[in-house]
């Protein structure tokens, strides 16, 4: 194992890298381009056995990957905000036909007005296609992460691809030093590619024909329901070993900081939880015990660790970077569904923030936390109406 410093970016390239990707497509946009640069890169220079086809738009950038993992390649792409808009098509054919892959979005808004910095519109725009979508505080995270992906999306339990989402510029522009693992622990790790069918020689194989009975089109998507649950077993189970080999443990789908004696929960995802727990650090020296609950998986949801994670506190404040506009930050959203269902009672406020790349400080955590500590102490509940930050 080698310690580098390396930006996100560089960081989703060497876990590519890594897991001996085969085919690469590659269509540079700000701020994901450095990526598939570095690919490139180490395609031509760096040793590693990679195709990397230069396309012409990020659509054809998702076909061709889904071409290559279709005919049991190990693939890979990277996008960004309205890349990811352009390619979406093809982002329900790769789920819908349970192709495993994996393919980093490197988050940012979404025009108008046009704007490169981080937000989470684009990478939220893939929660009812079936992909697996992880979020990463930082850019050690982003390597792991990255790695594991393969694993998870190529196991027969699952079958279905996932994106590594990192936050525009403060994850993937910025240089953090991060733990490179050797070739031969990643290949002790990750298996040969497994295909999610066998082609037989003289079998044709059709992709995406119209079926005769409609119920075809009805138990595709419920198997890719199915997969995304039996995902949440596989990702617990390859963090374990994960850890077991490098010596980091990431909690899987979530991770609790300070949670065990908490009396208020920060919940949120990305890079901005790192922010949180300096929060939190700062309020428990003013006498408020605050935990954070990081969402490491939008999809699958991991509602039952949520629930076990809320129960008992005296509020949860659900921080989203992005939001379903009329309704509220879809974070949020599942997090109170899923405690409605549940019936368990629990005072919970939605903050809307740091769109369009609008800084969210430690600070700006700490105060927002006081005032709603301070809201349920007086009332013992609280307005759970959406409040914009600022």
């Amino acid at each position: 194992m080698v310690r580098l410093t390396l930006t996100g970016n560089h960081c989703v390239a060497y876990a590519a890298k890594l897991a001996r990707v085969k085919v690469v497509s590659a269509y540079p946009i700000t701020p994901q381009t450095t990526i598939v640069e570095k690919i490139s890169e180490l395609a031509e220079t760096g040793g590693a056995d990679m195709k990397v086809i230069k396309v012409e738009s990020e659509h054809s950038a998702l076909a061709a990957v889904y071409g290559a993992a279709t005919a049991g390649l190990r693939a890979f792409t990277a996008t960004s905000s309205h890349g990811l808009l352009y390619m979406y098509e093809i982002v329900w054919w790769v789920a819908q036909a349970r192709i495993p892959m994996v393919m980093a979005i490197v988050t940012r808004t979404i025009g108008p007005p046009w704007n490169i910095w981080t937000d989470h519109h684009d990478i939220m725009s893939l929660r009812d296609s079936g992909w697996l979508i992880a979020m990463a505080e930082n850019n050690q995270e982003v390597l792991d992460e990255t790695v594991k992906l393969f694993k998870i999306t190529e196991d027969p339990e699952v079958f279905l691809p996932g994106v590594i989402g990192l936050d525009a510029f403060i994850l993937s522009h910025t240089v953090e030093p991060v733990e490179v693992p050797d070739q031969e622990l990643v290949d002790s790790f990750l298996p040969e590619r497994r295909q999610p069918y066998v082609i037989r020689a003289g079998e044709a194989l059709i992709m995406g024909n119209i079926p005769s009975d409609l119920l075809a089109n009805f138990k595709m998507r419920e198997g890719v329901h199915r997969g995304l649950r039996n995902a949440e077993e596989v990702i617990e189970r390859v963090d374990t070993e994960w850890g077991k080999l490098t010596g980091r443990y990431y909690g899987g789908l979530v991770e609790c900081y300070r949670c065990e004696d908490a009396d208020y929960l920060f919940v949120g995802a990305g890079a901005w939880v790192g922010d949180m727990r300096i929060a939190v650090d700062k309020l428990r020296n003013a006498g408020l015990r605050f935990g954070v609950l990081k969402i490491r998986y939008v999809r699958p949801f991991p509602y039952a660790k949520v629930l076990e994670a809320v129960r008992g506190r005296k509020g949860v404040l659900v921080f989203d970077r992005s939001i379903s506009a009329g309704s509220a930050g879809p974070i949020f959203l599942d997090v109170t569904s899923h405690l409605y269902f549940s019936k368990l009672k629990v005072p919970v406020k939605n903050v809307v923030a740091g769109l369009a790349g609008f800084d969210v400080s430690y600070e700006d955590f700490s105060r927002i936390g006081e005032a709603f500590a301070k809201e349920v102490s007086e009332s013992g509940w609280v307005d759970s109406s959406l409040v914009f930050y600022p």
